[in-house]
């Protein structure tokens, strides 16, 4: 199964120099930054719980034309032909 890393966890990857990112003061997260990130977290919360139910319907095992079904479904958006 594919996995699309968040956008921190980029960043944190390609940080080489960690000392360098570090401030003395913590830096505030801007409200834009905060909603996005609580929209973009209740997605894939929602996702999850959307491919864990399409699992225990599907049998409870994940086979290989289970996971085909479910990226088939992530690309495209078809959140309805799941129930």
């Amino acid at each position: 199964m594919t996995y699309a890393a968040h956008h921190e966890e980029i960043l944190r990857s390609c940080n080489h120099n960690p000392a360098a990112g570090r401030t003395a003061g913590a830096k505030r997260v801007g409200i834009w930054r905060r909603i996005f990130d609580a929209v973009y977290e209740s997605r894939r919360r929602h996702t999850d719980r959307e491919i864990a139910a399409f699992i225990e319907r599907s049998g409870g095992r994940m086979t290989d034309n289970i996971e085909f079904q479910i990226s088939q479904r992530l690309m495209t958006g078809d959140w309805n032909g799941w129930r």
